[in-house]
């Protein structure tokens, strides 16, 4: 699913880091080694559609790599 964040993203917290990353020997192989960590926030996403939503999203982030693979874990309008 295609969507686009268009307004920054809040309340961050950490879901797991390190070893507790379930995805890390993937990230690390298609990324690079790192420091990762899984995090979710809050954010305003535009859909495929057009449609604007508040959504909780969820990503991957290591330090000097940055953030990758985000997505949308529920909608929260």
């Amino acid at each position: 699913m295609y969507f686009e964040i268009v307004s920054e993203i809040t309340d961050i917290g950490v879901i797991a880091r390190g070893r507790g990353v379930r995805n890390l020997a993937r990230l690390r192989k298609k990324y690079g080694p790192g420091s990762w960590r899984k995090l979710k926030g809050r954010a305003t996403v535009r859909m495929e559609d057009g449609s604007i939503h508040d959504a909780e999203i969820h990503w991957y982030e290591a330090h000097g790599i940055g953030s990758k693979r985000f997505k949308i874990k529920r909608i929260l309008d």
